[in-house]
C-alpha cells in the first residue's frame, strides 16, 4: 500500500472520530437543555394547577391524572403509561374552556394528551 494512501486513510479516520465525538457532545448538551426546559414546564404547570385548584375544585390532580390514564388506555389499550406528567394548565373563564395538557410515556413512545373539561368530567380532546 502506498504511503500516501495510508496517510489519507488515517486522516479520514481521524476526521470521522472527531465528528462522532463532536456529535456526542452536541447531543448531550441538547438533551440537557431540553430536560431543563421540560422541568420548567412541569413546575409552571404545578404552579398554575395550584392557583386553578384554589379557585375551582374541579382541578384536583388525582382526578386529572386518572382521566389522563383512562384516555390513554382507551386510545392505546396495549400500552400502560409509565409516567403521566401535567405540563400545562389552561384555566379560562367558566369551566367548559378549561384544558390540561399531559406528557405521557407509554409503550416506549412519548405522547402529548390534551384533556378538556365537560361539566365535572375531563375528556380527551387530542392525543399526539
Amino acid at each position: 500500500m502506498p504511503t500516501w494512501l495510508a496517510i489519507a486513510i488515517g486522516v479520514i479516520l481521524v476526521v470521522i472520530v472527531l465528528l462522532a465525538l463532536g456529535g456526542i457532545v452536541v447531543n448531550r448538551r441538547t438533551r440537557a437543555a431540553g430536560a431543563a426546559s421540560f422541568e420548567e414546564h412541569v413546575l409552571r404547570a404545578d404552579h398554575d394547577l395550584a392557583a386553578a385548584h384554589a379557585a375551582d375544585r374541579g382541578w384536583a390532580r388525582e382526578t386529572l391524572e386518572q382521566a389522563a390514564r383512562r384516555a390513554l388506555a382507551e386510545r392505546h389499550p396495549d400500552a400502560e403509561p409509565d409516567s403521566v406528567q401535567l405540563v400545562q394548565v389552561i384555566d379560562r373563564a367558566g369551566t367548559d374552556e378549561d384544558k390540561a395538557v399531559f406528557v405521557a410515556d407509554a409503550g416506549g413512545r412519548r405522547h402529548e394528551l390534551t384533556l378538556g373539561r365537560r361539566g365535572d368530567d375531563w375528556v380527551a380532546e387530542d392525543l399526539a
